[in-house]
């Protein structure tokens, strides 16, 4: 309980012999993921399917749970029909997207930065905790397992300092990989916000490989192998504080994001065989083929009448004509919801709610 977060860098060595062999590994896979990435048409449908796979996780880590259904339907209905779950997880989604532009422009990640992130997420301006008796407690027992700083200078000091240590390579030469699981642990120990926390640092995580280079956007769902792990997650990170075991910690992340890179590797495979799937289908049988049909069909899972007209610069009456053409030979599926239709790619939607 006496454990404070000091300033980084810590004074110790973590490049262990583990940690360097399986640093190697880490990188092949992320590499792997950055280049196949890379061959889709459109980033945006890895960004738009991706992102809202990483968002549900991470929210399920905090106990916010909701469907892939609600999530795809957000991004075609108004907030106000939405369960607050959902309108969580949509958050998430705008927040790691507000990250990414932000990293991407600036090539730094600031308190300022992480504040507007956290803004996002949890959609307030309550900004750096001010007052004190936050406490981290055990879920089942209730028993506090770790205070972390009070004090409000306290925090932003510890949090000026992060951004020095996110920002300045000089601080230390550690392989990137290995500084993210070093930052996250710091975030989560400085636990700057009254709410948001977990989620804003599995955001930080992202756009910390973003920020390096190992990835162009933002698709490694890192948050489904901590929720596969959620209790070794807790004890590793209470580990370091109680027993100084950082090996253990950073093996685990690691670990964290080799598996995860293969998943997702995975993942954007299967997209592109349905996309190729698809584009196979309507080349063949519809005059009204073209690839920004394709690629507003894999960006917009969930579409509509009006969303397709914008999206290809053409009349209401010819979208309309597009979507229930392919409803109605079973290629999307129509729904209704209130008094508009919607048309769901059914294809993609079931790679990720098997």
């Amino acid at each position: 309980m006496s454990w404070k977060p000091q300033l980084l860098p810590y004074p110790q060595d973590f490049e262990t012999k583990a940690v360097l062999k399986k640093l190697a590994s880490v990188n092949r896979a992320l590499a792997e993921l950055k280049g196949l990435a890379q061959t889709m048409p459109q980033q945006d449908i890895l960004i738009n399917t991706l992102a809202i796979q990483e968002a549900k996780d991470s929210s399920e880590v905090e106990n916010i749970v909701t469907t892939h259904d609600e999530i795809y339907k957000s991004t075609i209905t108004e907030d106000k029909f939405l369960s607050p779950a959902t309108k969580e997880v949509k958050n998430y989604v705008e927040a790691l997207k507000k990250g990414a532009a932000i990293v991407k422009s600036k090539k730094i990640l600031s308190v300022n930065d992480i504040i507007k992130i956290q803004e996002v997420l949890e959609n307030n301006k309550a900004g750096l905790r001010k007052l004190p008796g936050t406490t981290l407690k055990n879920d089942k027992t209730g028993e506090v397992v770790f205070q972390p700083p009070q004090d409000a200078e306290v925090i932003k000091g510890l949090m000026q300092n992060l951004e020095l240590y996110i920002n300045d390579a000089s601080l230390n030469d550690y392989d990137p990989v290995l500084k993210m699981a070093i930052i996250h642990f710091q975030f989560e120990s400085i636990h700057p916000f009254y709410d948001g926390n977990g989620r804003t640092g599995r955001i930080i995580n992202i756009l910390y490989l973003l920020l390096q280079d190992l990835l162009d956007i933002p698709i490694l769902y890192l948050s489904r192998y901590i929720i596969a792990n959620k209790h070794a997650y807790y004890k590793k990170l209470q580990d370091v504080r109680d027993h100084n075991n950082w090996e253990a910690w950073i093996l685990f992340m690691l670990e964290g994001v080799e598996e995860t890179a293969y998943q997702t590797i995975d993942k954007v495979k299967l997209i592109k065989i349905t996309m190729q799937d698809m584009k196979t289908v309507l080349r063949t049988n519809y005059k009204f083929y073209s690839h920004d049909l394709i690629n507003h069909l894999f960006k917009q899972p969930y579409t509509k009448i009006e969303f397709l007209k914008d999206e290809l610069h053409v009349s209401r009456v010819t979208a309309a004509n597009y979507l229930n053409t392919l409803a109605d030979d079973g290629v999307l599926i129509k729904m209704k919801q209130g008094k508009f239709n919607y048309y769901i790619n059914y294809r993609l939607v079931k790679l990720f709610t098997k």
